[in-house]
């Protein structure tokens, strides 16, 4: 990849869509592919497939007659449709680096002139010298690196306030007793003409059985212009960010929000420059109108593990999710896991967790990865399966964000290359960080029994059932050990093998 690079066209995916993506002439044209077939591949959310193709629309208006607009069946036929509305050549056209290996191969194979990704703080060469020779590749080190290129949070050489990481700060629960955090409603985008024309395409696409979809779609929730990102921005800094901080970790029943952002989606279509996010917080501790905590753990999610997770989709490679199963988890997704189904679930943090998706394709990183991956790890979800699962169902998913997420935070499934231990929990932390269990008909303190908890009895089985592969992992020493102190272990993993794929 070079960069920069002269050329007479840009050509732009649905997740580059801010103007950072756009070289060539600053009136140049600008190549806009709507491709049916990357919908027809796999069944997404409903809210997500809505998401992109308003965007991509939203920039095309926005673009005027400088947008090279082609609704096709894939991308290569587009492209050369467009190349022949410009009367142009492949060579003539440039592109900043795609995010996904498919599209970078496509990319190469058109012989489009690619240029160097672009939506990061580091870049890819940085973070190879960085990585190169390390036996760890741990985030915390790379954030660290991170603040001190950038400047972001310092006193010269020293973090302001003494300390990188103020996640000891940021772990309390939910407030006992309320519903919610009670903070303002977030400003919410407002759908126009383009909204509604998605709306009747996708229902004419489900119609004749070409598109299939899973899930609610409205009302859009998420940016789809930089505009309404901007607004966003402005909105969470001013009325969430103060309280993200302290609560980041927790989950609260009838407060799906909370203090957080919102900005994951738009900030994975390209709308908004992560750099420009990150400065606008870093203004607001600045300027005294959020404390550290809160500042310093929004800018750890976006300097530190978010461009950590881009860089590692490429730099663990290709095969990386096809051929991690280091605990050989083979359980075919359930159906109601499949489709969302909340209606079989008791458990009521599962099913709380599924109706949030399924109404917006949509949850935090503790649901995530507490409740959603906690239960894939637990009942030994098919590695690639559940990757391929969340990819489709959350709107700001994309490969390189669910790569190492699942694969290696979730599910354990690269044996430790990423994460230090399984992220496996029982009822007890759920019952700590979340107001789930006081609505809930199983007992968190339960192992055994029509009312114990399916995740306390899961995570008993589940170091029984992987004793010897997580042996020496010094992390889980102490549960292992705690292990042998249950006198009812047998009862536990007998009750859960007898469970099965029925739904908790």
């Amino acid at each position: 990849m070079t960069d920069p690079v002269s050329a007479t066209a840009t050509w732009i995916f649905a997740d580059q869509l801010g103007d950072h993506f756009v070289d060539g002439p600053s009136d140049g044209p600008v190549i806009v592919i709507e491709s049916r077939s990357a919908l027809q591949r796999r069944t997404y959310h409903r809210a997500k497939a809505h998401l992109v193709l308003s965007a991509l629309r939203h920039r095309v208006r926005e673009l005027g007659d400088r947008a090279v607009f082609v609704e096709s069946d894939t991308y290569r036929a587009g492209f050369n449709e467009a190349l022949a509305q410009l009367g142009a050549k492949p060579q003539d056209v440039t592109v900043r680096a795609p995010t996904s290996y498919g599209a970078r191969r496509l990319v190469t194979e058109l012989g489009v002139q690619m240029t160097a990704a672009r939506g990061f703080v580091a870049t890819e060469e940085e973070f190879s010298s960085w990585a190169s020779g390390r036996k760890r590749l741990v985030m915390e080190d790379f954030y660290r690196l991170m603040r001190r290129k950038t400047g972001v949070l310092m006193d010269g050489e020293d973090p302001v306030g003494g300390r990188w990481n103020l996640d000891a700060d940021n772990r309390q629960p939910p407030p006992r007793r309320a519903p919610s955090l009670g903070l303002p409603e977030p400003w919410w985008p407002v759908e126009d003409d383009i909204d509604e024309q998605v709306r009747r395409d996708l229902d004419s696409w489900e119609a004749d059985g070409s598109v299939t979809t899973i899930g609610a779609d409205g009302p859009r929730r998420f940016a789809a212009t930089r505009s309404e990102a901007a607004n966003a921005v402005e909105d969470f800094v001013t009325h969430r960010l103060g309280q993200f901080g302290p609560y980041e970790d927790a989950v609260m029943a009838s407060d799906w929000v909370m203090a957080h952002s919102l900005l994951s989606a738009p900030l994975n279509l390209g709308l908004l420059d992560p750099r420009a996010v990150i400065s606008r917080v870093e203004q607001a501790y600045l300027t005294d109108q959020v404390p550290l905590s809160s500042a310093e753990g929004f800018i750890r999610q976006v300097l530190g593990w978010r461009d950590y997770v881009w860089h590692l989709y490429w730099h663990l490679g290709p095969d990386y999710v096809s051929q991690s199963n280091a605990l050989q988890a083979h359980t075919p997704l359930p159906d109601w896991w499949q489709h969302l189904d909340s209606g079989q679930v008791t458990a009521a943090c599962l099913s709380h967790t599924m109706d949030d998706i399924n109404d917006r394709g949509w949850v935090h990183h503790i649901p995530r990865l507490m409740i959603l991956g906690n239960w894939a790890l637990q009942q030994g979800f098919d590695p690639q399966e559940t990757t391929e699962w969340f990819t489709r169902m959350f709107v700001d998913a994309y490969p390189w964000v669910m790569a190492a997420n699942v694969i290696g935070m979730a599910l354990y499934a690269d044996g430790g290359v990423m994460a230090t231990k399984p992220y496996a929990a029982g009822g007890a932390y759920i019952k700590r960080m979340t107001n789930y269990c006081s609505e809930c008909d199983y007992r968190p303190t339960q192992r055994v029994g029509a009312d114990a908890c399916p995740f306390t009895s899961g995570y008993w089985a589940f170091l029984h059932d992987n004793r010897d592969r997580l042996n020496g992992n010094h992390r889980v020493a102490q549960p292992l050990r705690n292990l042998d102190r249950l006198g009812d272990i047998e009862q536990v993993v007998l009750q859960v093998s007898e469970r099965g794929s029925t739904p908790p």
